[in-house]
């Protein structure tokens, strides 16, 4: 169904302002959003995780009276599980709201391995915090769609929040936005120079998505192993936390966090505990395209800020900032004489490779390569 049916439904509900964090199912609708409201203007915002945009919709419900909507892969539930059940919910605030749901890792579909619990816990969330739903089909016509919005629009008007969970496919777009930035190196070729400045022993932990599969790529094609890399899938934003403490676990080994602007901008806290611990051996590289590149490219709400500034006020006492390969080579120099935390801002153009495979290896499998490896005295 088209992204705009759904819109003119909502807008016909009295909904209209949106926010929310893009997800691959959704990008027909985040196309669409983008392409008549942009990110700067006062009907759509993108949030900096789910948490974040309910408190928006609570927002936008006390100063105008109606529920806007909020967007996000059926992980950020757990994001906004919090605001959901302690702050919108009828019992407290009682403020409606109409979420919008891709439904990952539906049971019976096959997708990554993050997806797999949170796909066989979606709708018992829903049903868990007493939140109506319905589920958009790709079958499904605006014949369809209506009946079953016609129902999430009762309980709004009720006072409730409701759910409209969307399965793989059922949301196209006309629109096709262009997200870009005007930076020429690709993530693929600043992660392969950061493979290849790591010394002996050193530790590389990667975020969620699009990053840890082109480390693997790369270790496959080099014939490397897989043991020195631990592939965060899911819990985005949380990479950073991981390597913090392996690095303190391992002051003798040198630890790297290969890390998204999307990611880090989900749980900026981060920074000031990293500053605090001030871990010598910890380098925190953010890849920064300005986007959500890995599911679909819409831009993060960063808006103009200084990532590096705020890691330097977050304690971090060494900060540099790359762009392109050969300033890449020369900054690590620095990097790897200095005395961490680091913090290595990288900026780079939007886009993979279509080709891009996924690691053929179990998120088990990795788990044990890695702690085999940090066993290992050095």
């Amino acid at each position: 169904m088209d992204a705009a049916i759904l819109l003119k439904a909502c807008e016909q509900a009295g909904i209209d302002f949106y926010t929310g964090v893009p997800d691959s199912f959704l990008k027909g609708l985040c196309d669409e959003l983008y392409a008549r409201y942009g990110t700067q203007g006062s009907r759509h915002t993108v949030a900096h995780n789910e948490g974040g945009a309910i408190g928006l919709c609570a927002g936008h419900y006390l100063a105008t009276g109606r529920p806007a909507l909020c967007y996000m892969q059926n992980s950020g539930l757990g994001n906004a599980v919090n605001p959901l059940a302690s702050l919108m919910d009828r019992q407290v605030y009682g403020m409606p709201c109409l979420l919008v749901i891709g439904w990952r890792g539906e049971p019976g579909t096959k997708d990554e391995p993050q997806h797999v619990t949170q796909g066989q816990i979606t709708l018992g969330q829903l049903e868990l915090m007493e939140i109506p739903y319905e589920i958009l089909n790709p079958e499904d016509g605006e014949e369809a769609f209506q009946t079953k919005f016609a129902r999430l629009r009762e309980a709004l008007a009720a006072g409730r929040i409701a759910a409209l969970v969307i399965r793989k496919g059922a949301l196209k777009s006309v629109q096709r936005p262009a997200y870009g930035n005007d930076y020429a190196m690709t993530r693929e070729a600043a992660v392969a120079i950061l493979l290849s400045a790591g010394g002996e022993g050193d530790i590389y932990v990667c975020t969620t998505g699009k990053l840890s599969r082109e480390v693997f790529e790369i270790r496959e094609a080099r014939g490397e192993g897989h043991e020195r890399d631990f592939l965060t899938v899911g819990s985005m934003g949380h990479a950073s936390m991981i390597a913090l403490q392996i690095a303190r676990e391992k002051p003798e080994r040198r630890v790297w966090c290969l890390d998204g602007d999307g990611a880090a901008m989900m749980h900026l806290g981060a920074l000031p505990l990293i500053g605090e611990k001030a871990p010598g051996n910890l380098i925190h590289v953010v890849i920064n395209n300005g986007a959500h590149e890995t599911v679909g490219g819409m831009p993060v709400c960063s808006g103009g800020l200084n990532l590096t500034g705020l890691a330097k006020a977050a304690g971090y006492p060494r900060v540099f900032t790359a762009e392109g390969p050969e300033s890449l080579r020369e900054i690590l120099t620095a990097v790897k004489e200095a005395q961490g935390p680091i913090l290595l801002e990288i900026r780079c153009a939007n886009g993979a490779r279509a080709d891009l495979g996924r690691p053929t290896t179990t998120p088990i499998q990795n788990r044990d390569a890695l702690m085999a490896y940090l066993a290992e005295r050095r």
